[in-house]
């Protein structure tokens, strides 16, 4: 696939939840209705930033997006370890 067909494709999606069915990640679905603008944003910006030039580019911007507001969500001043994020790569 290249970056003009993967591209196509993630325009192609009318949802996040497509996007991230399409790349194979878990999500849970109340984490998504809460936090669907932050994540479509975040993985905008991602794709913005750097053009995928194949799925697995894309994919990691996806995760990196999910990833990015999951760990929004915890207390700064705390040690605590990222929970509940399926596709977290920092556990």
């Amino acid at each position: 696939m290249s970056q003009t067909d993967i591209q196509q494709t993630i325009e192609s999606f009318t949802s996040i939840e497509q996007a991230l069915d399409y790349f194979d990640i878990e999500f849970d679905s109340r984490f998504i209705n809460e936090y669907r603008t932050q994540l479509v944003k975040r993985f905008n910006g991602y794709l913005l930033l750097e053009k995928p030039d194949d799925w697995f580019s894309a994919r990691r911007a996806l995760k990196n997006a999910y990833c990015k507001v999951q760990r929004g969500r915890l207390d700064p001043h705390s040690r605590s370890a990222c929970r509940g994020c399926t596709s977290c790569q920092r556990r």
